[in-house]
Order: C-alpha cells, then sequence, then structure tokens
C-alpha cells in the first residue's frame, strides 16, 4: 500500500477530532503542531504527530519522504458555492457597471443570468464539460480540493439537465470532491417574465421530478431576492426538492432584505449565501437560531462583492451573534469570475476584519460543512482525504492572507496524489 511521510513540517494545521460546525467564538480556534509528521495511506490520512516521535523504522520501509522543512501543511480549501460550469465571458458587463448600470438594470434588460443562460443553450454538453474542466483543474492546482457546482445557467429542463450531468461528469472524471446543486430557481426565463408561477410549476412538476430520475443533484438551490423569486416560491421549490431528498442551499440578502432568512432558517437549509445586506434584527435572527440549534452556516463571498462593488457582509457582528462563518469563490462569469479561494482568504481578513485562523476555518472545516462533505474533508484528521496543501516556505500563518497576490503554494496532494501527476 503506498505510503507517503511529510518530515519536518514547520506547522501542521487545523488538527480536528470533533465534527461540528466551528461557530462564533470558536472560529479563532485553530489547532496546529510545530515541528510535525504527517503520514497518508492509499487516499487518506493515516496519522500525525511530533518529529521526535516519528519512528525510524518507518522511515526505512520504503515509504516516499517528503521533506518539509519550513513549510506549513493544511487541508484543501473547500469551496462551498461557485457556478463553474458556464459558457462565455461577461467582461462587457462589468464595463456597463463601471458606467453606472447596476446588477439588476443589466439583468432586467436581458444581459446578466439571461445572457449566460443563452450562451449554455448553444453550447454542446462537450464543450461545456471541457471548459469547466479546464477551470476545475486550475482551481485544484490552486488548492481547491473540495467544491459545490449549481446549475442555473440552463432555465429550461433541456439545458438545466445538460449542465447537472457535466456537473456528473467532473465529478467521475475528477478527484476533487465535487458536490451538485440544482438551482433552476435562478432568474425567470424571458418566455415566463410575466408568468413567474408557471415557470415556479416548470420547476417543480418537471424539473425537480427528471433530475432525481437521474440522481443529479444534491442540494436545492433559489436566489432569493427582489426581482428574483420571492420567500413564497422559494418555500414552495424548496419544499419540493425536499420530497426527492434535496436539502436548500439558498442565495439570500445579496441586494435586498426581503424575508430570505427567516424562510431559510424555516427550511433548515445546510447553509445561507452572500448575507451582504443584513439589518440588526436579521443579525440576531441568525444568531439565535445558531445557539438554537440551527447546523447550517452563513456563507460569505468577498470576491463577489467586491466585484459588484457592493457592501462586504458583515463578518464581524454574524460571529459576535455565534453564527458559523463559511468562506467560498462564488466563481461565475457575471459577479466573481475567480476561483482562487487565496485571494478569498486575504479578502476575508482584509475586507471582512475576519482574523487569519478565522478565515482558514471558514474557508476548510465550515467550507466542508457547508456543501456536507465533513465527514471526507476540511481538517486534518485520520480517516479523512488526503487533501493537502504544501505551502512554500513562508514565516506565519497570517503571512499568507497578509501577502495577497503571491503564490504560496508548492503543492497541492489530491486525494492522496499529487496535482497535476
Amino acid at each position: 500500500m503506498p505510503i507517503t511521510c511529510f518530515s519536518n513540517i514547520s506547522l501542521l494545521v487545523n488538527l480536528r477530532e470533533h465534527s461540528h460546525p466551528l461557530r462564533g467564538g470558536e472560529m479563532a480556534n485553530l489547532p496546529c503542531l510545530p515541528n510535525a509528521y504527517l503520514l497518508v495511506e492509499n487516499d487518506r490520512i493515516d496519522s500525525f504527530g511530533p518529529m521526535d516521535t516519528l519512528s525510524i523504522t518507518t522511515l526505512e520501509a520504503g515509504v516516499e519522504t517528503i521533506d518539509c522543512t519550513g513549510r506549513f501543511v493544511m487541508p484543501c480549501w473547500c469551496d462551498s458555492h461557485t457556478h463553474l460550469v458556464f459558457a462565455g465571458t461577461r467582461e462587457n458587463e462589468m464595463v456597463d457597471k463601471i458606467r453606472g448600470l447596476s446588477y439588476a438594470e443589466i439583468n432586467a434588460r436581458g444581459g446578466g443570468i439571461l445572457q449566460s443562460a443563452a450562451s449554455v443553450h448553444t453550447a454542446s454538453e462537450d464543450d461545456l464539460f471541457e471548459s469547466a474542466w479546464q477551470r476545475l483543474q486550475s482551481l485544484a492546482r490552486m488548492g481547491t480540493g473540495a467544491i459545490e457546482i449549481k446549475s442555473g445557467y440552463g432555465l429550461n429542463l433541456k439545458d438545466e439537465l445538460k449542465m447537472l450531468r457535466v456537473i456528473r461528469r467532473l465529478q467521475i472524471s475528477s478527484p476533487v470532491l465535487i458536490r451538485s446543486t440544482f438551482l433552476g430557481a435562478h432568474a425567470f426565463p424571458l418566455e415566463y417574465r410575466d408568468d413567474h408561477s408557471g415557470y415556479v410549476r416548470l420547476i417543480i412538476e418537471e424539473m425537480l421530478p427528471r433530475i432525481a430520475e437521474e440522481n443529479l443533484a444534491d442540494f436545492v438551490d433559489v436566489f432569493c431576492e427582489k426581482g428574483f423569486f420571492s420567500p413564497e416560491q422559494t418555500t414552495a421549490i424548496c419544499q419540493a426538492g425536499r420530497q426527492y431528498g434535496l436539502r436548500p442551499k439558498l442565495h439570500v440578502n445579496q441586494l435586498h432584505s426581503v424575508g430570505g432568512i427567516e424562510t431559510g432558517l424555516e427550511l433548515k437549509a445546510l447553509s445561507l449565501d452572500h448575507l451582504e445586506i443584513l439589518t440588526e434584527d436579521e443579525i440576531n435572527v441568525l444568531g439565535k437560531a445558531s445557539n438554537d440549534g440551527w447546523e447550517g452556516c452563513c456563507t460569505l463571498l468577498p470576491t463577489a462583492a467586491f466585484f459588484l462593488r457592493t457592501p462586504m457582509p458583515p463578518a464581524r457582528l454574524l460571529a459576535s451573534a455565534g453564527c458559523a462563518l463559511a468562506l467560498a469563490s462564488d466563481c461565475n462569469p457575471g459577479s466573481s469570475p475567480s476561483g482562487n479561494m487565496n485571494l478569498v482568504l486575504s479578502m476575508a481578513c482584509l475586507q471582512l476584519g475576519m482574523l487569519p485562523e478565522e478565515a482558514i476555518n471558514a474557508a476548510t472545516l465550515n467550507g466542508a460543512f457547508a456543501m456536507g462533505v465533513e465527514k471526507e474533508a476540511g481538517s486534518i484528521t485520520p480517516g479523512k482525504k488526503a487533501n493537502l496543501i504544501i505551502t512554500k516556505p513562508v514565516p506565519s500563518l497570517a503571512y499568507l492572507p497578509y501577502a495577497f497576490g503571491s503564490q504560496h503554494i508548492e503543492k497541492v496532494m489530491i486525494g492522496g496524489h499529487f496535482f497535476p501527476d
């Protein structure tokens, strides 16, 4: 059985035994071990400990030994919110935004999500797979070892199924842990612009049964937002999805406060994502729910707020209220054309005011919880997948978000194999 020994690790980061999302003050606690070793057997983490407890016999047994002097070893990023499958780019909309048009105005005139839907409509499944595969390879090289991917640029039965089949092909072909989310309720297609209830019926009566029949999704998502889907429509779609075993992960409070928080909590959503626009009452509601047993995460997407030039989500207030925070890239062609979780880490610290320890926990362990892969990824835990980041020599954990824009990763291991091979 192949065994790899990482020796002389300057700092082994995020050592865990427990299995619950980190909430509030817990997020500042990041267990680490200096001068450590880590053993990987096949695709799993086997054991770890101080270097002076590593048996010489083990090193003589023909294992591959990687000297990590000066380097940190940590779990790969768990990116729990992306739209990685798309066709075409939308840099023209960036220019429109610079000229003063809002996200909602661009969408209302047929741009935004509808432009991406038009591109997906004309793209073949093979073309979508190839472009998404290249993006996934790039993100894995930057340390992402688990990722959630949404549909939502189909907006009809044929094209939503096409996107979800692409995601399934990625799951089969890649060592990266991938979870699939059905987001047919991303926007109203042009033919249903004046018949919103008709499109909701299409989702419930035609899309969800076919998706369940082919077992194409793990979660259901809705863009609960002014000008998109109401809390009532969100509830109807998510309740229908639950009949097929799909737990909700919701877009809420990105542009407006319309009741999405309360709706998501009533639905026991696995995660509530975006949260750029929050009232004091909503923060208190989220904190109370978190302290009363809600097991979900508040997933923050700072690169989306950066790109759209909207307010950053109030991470400090949410953490003080006792919420579990996850970080994700929101990689998509319209509002966050980057899946670089290293940049997300820097923005979380520099723009959201998160401590480096909090941000790393949010981008690893809590990210794993926010996409349902906490038993496989997100921490250095014996038995979990050997999804590891090996840094270049760095002076401290804080240096990772501090020196933004620099490449700190020397090697990435996914499923026990260095990536790329």
